[in-house]
């Protein structure tokens, strides 16, 4: 439950994880080089399993993996993640069209789909790599990202919530898990997810927002997920 000191985290290793060419569901490139146009966001919401279906169903997103940030081993794999000594945490990275959508958009459906405020945990999953995370790429990410805590946050004390705790950072090295758990529920359509939501509305990224959200844009729908989807 607390993060490894730098000291005592596992060395890693040079090789990066091998990965599928492909995304099982949207037949895209799962590793750069992606379209110049595209943007990439890198967000942690507990199991990365149900995390990433999110993604990938939404509208204007081109591709999505599964893998770990935040943290300080190099290439670590799911079994060094879990033992809580890489710092890193479960994370979606998610490859989006801002011409059909918005970064807005994408932490709307972050926010929606599971409970910031809970720490280093996620209903029945405990531990560092299941902290609630948001990892910036650019500075204009970073401003939205900020904004879109305040009001959501907002939001969840007039629901009875307590504070976010998530983490919000500049985004570091992403690495890629492992083939198996990329795009795990296409694969395993019974698997578990332990994403659950508040039930509070997110009014960040909705339709044409302060922050310039295309007005075209029509905002995707939260996924509710529980365990055994």
């Amino acid at each position: 439950m607390t993060m490894v000191e730098p000291d005592l985290a596992l060395p890693g290793r040079d090789t990066e994880m091998p990965v599928p060419a492909r995304h099982a569901v949207l037949g895209t490139p799962l590793k750069p080089p992606f379209p110049e146009d595209l943007e990439q966001a890198i967000v942690g919401m507990g199991c990365f399993w149900g995390a990433e279906r999110v993604f990938w169903q939404a509208p204007g997103v081109y591709t999505t993996a599964v893998g770990y940030a935040g943290g300080i081993t190099p290439n670590p794999n799911y079994e060094e993640v879990c033992s809580a000594r890489t710092g890193h945490a479960e994370v979606v990275l998610v490859v989006f069209d801002p011409a059909r959508t918005s970064y807005e958009e994408i932490l709307r459906l972050f926010w929606e789909n599971h409970d910031p405020t809970r720490g280093m945990r996620q209903g029945n999953d405990v531990g560092t790599q299941y902290r609630s995370a948001i990892y910036w790429t650019t500075e204009e990410q970073h401003r939205i990202a900020e904004a879109s805590e305040d009001a959501f946050q907002e939001r969840l004390r007039q629901a009875g919530y307590g504070e976010i705790t998530t983490e919000i950072a500049k985004a570091g090295p992403f690495y890629y898990a492992e083939d198996y758990h990329q795009q795990y529920l296409e694969k395993n359509p019974w698997g578990y997810c332990g994403l659950g939501g508040t039930g509070v509305s997110c009014p960040v990224g909705i339709g044409a927002s302060a922050a310039g959200a295309p007005a075209n844009v029509a905002p995707a729908t939260a996924v509710a997920t529980t365990p055994g989807d």
